[in-house]
């Protein structure tokens, strides 16, 4: 693979964000009611691939039952608002309605109040009672504090997500978590992310989870680039996995494991561009937290905002431009891509020939950087 000189002493390769890709046409055009959206994970099965991040912005657990209904899947932040707060609708005004001076400190306060356990069980148990697929999401620290109330609340889909989740965390203050133990010994599809190279996917695969999230989450309210310098552009990050994945199944004889890119899908071409460079699904934020129906009242933000000591994110104003539905199914409401994504993810497979997911990753690309 071939590298740039960056100066006498280091070399590095050329990565392509989804803004630097195109999906080009082929031969064969399709109508679009003939395309098919569908995919599954482990034994549970969606009509379109997007996942709702676990952020409070944009997840509360009726926001995660209504994107149930629509036939996605919603992911609850099992550390957020709603697992702190009884009724948490008072913070959220509270972060609404502060100025950009104020608002970290007033979200560390909001978020200084503990978890807690007969919240995460309420909360699950919520999502179980409106018959969608229960998901709810916990970070690697807070993992083996609280696995055992999400497991014991009958979690379906068990995330473990972070800006950075490693196989193999090396720690001398503390016992680090054990993915491949972790993860042999539940009963549920754990999902872990994010990652974003294929020897970190590949050693994430071999832990034995169902899926891996690729990118490092928060998208357009992370500023973890500017804080600590990391960031690998999506669409070679999630090519680079989905490889991963290929050499994965050849080494386990068969096993699939699902790539999901995360973060950075602000608008409908960036769901097509993904696909097209091999994610399986896509976990998305801003473009949901746009919705009427999104607690964070036309604001965006992840747990990256909030830390108590290295802020790496944004309170952001995204609007609230429709419902959720509308958002997913259209009809779009102006040509910007943030509308009716699922009408224009089935008319970009239409438009290159392909009537199913899996097939749409073969689609050619070309780069425009």
């Amino acid at each position: 693979m071939s590298e740039i000189e960056i100066g006498r002493n280091k070399r590095g390769r050329r990565s392509y964000s989804l803004d630097d890709v195109a999906v080009v046409p082929s031969r064969r055009t399709r109508d679009p009611e003939d395309v098919a959206t569908t995919w599954q994970v482990d034994a549970y099965h969606f009509d379109i691939p997007i996942f709702a991040a676990p952020m409070d912005s944009l997840m509360s657990p009726e926001t995660a039952i209504e994107l149930g209904r629509l036939g996605g899947l919603g992911v609850l932040d099992l550390e957020g608002l709603w697992t702190r707060y009884e009724d948490p609708t008072a913070q959220f005004a509270r972060i609404a309605d502060a100025s950009d001076d104020e608002v970290v400190g007033v979200m560390r306060s909001i978020y200084d109040e503990p978890v807690k356990a007969e919240l995460i069980r309420d909360r699950l148990q919520q999502l179980r009672d409106a018959g969608v697929t229960a998901a709810g999401a916990l970070s690697p620290q807070r993992t083996q504090e609280h696995w055992k109330t999400v497991v014991d609340a009958g979690v379906d889909l068990f995330f473990i997500r972070g800006t950075t989740v490693s196989a193999e965390h090396v720690s001398t203050g503390r016992e680090p978590l054990n993915l491949k133990r972790f993860i042999y010994e539940l009963d549920v599809p754990v999902i872990v992310g994010g990652c974003a190279t294929y020897t970190a996917a590949l050693h994430l695969m071999r832990t034995g989870a169902a899926g891996v999230l690729v990118g490092f989450g928060g998208g357009a309210s992370q500023t973890t680039e500017e804080t600590l310098g990391i960031s690998v552009p999506l669409a070679s990050a999630v090519a680079d996995v989905a490889a991963a994945r290929r050499d994965y199944m050849d080494e386990s004889g068969g096993r699939y494991v699902h790539v999901i890119a995360d973060g950075g899908l602000g608008r409908s071409g960036d769901l097509v561009k993904a696909i097209a460079c091999g994610a399986d699904g896509l976990m998305v934020g801003a473009a949901l937290a746009r919705a009427e129906e999104a607690p964070g009242r036309g604001h965006h933000w992840g747990s990256e905002a909030h830390h108590p000591t290295l802020t790496r994110g944004h309170r952001v104003p995204v609007g609230t431009v429709a419902p959720l539905e509308q958002i997913l199914f259209g009809p779009s409401i102006a040509a910007d891509g943030t509308t009716n994504l699922v009408g224009a993810l089935r008319h970009a497979m239409a438009t290159t020939g392909y009537l199913e997911l899996k097939e749409f990753q073969r689609v050619e690309v070309v780069t425009t950087a």
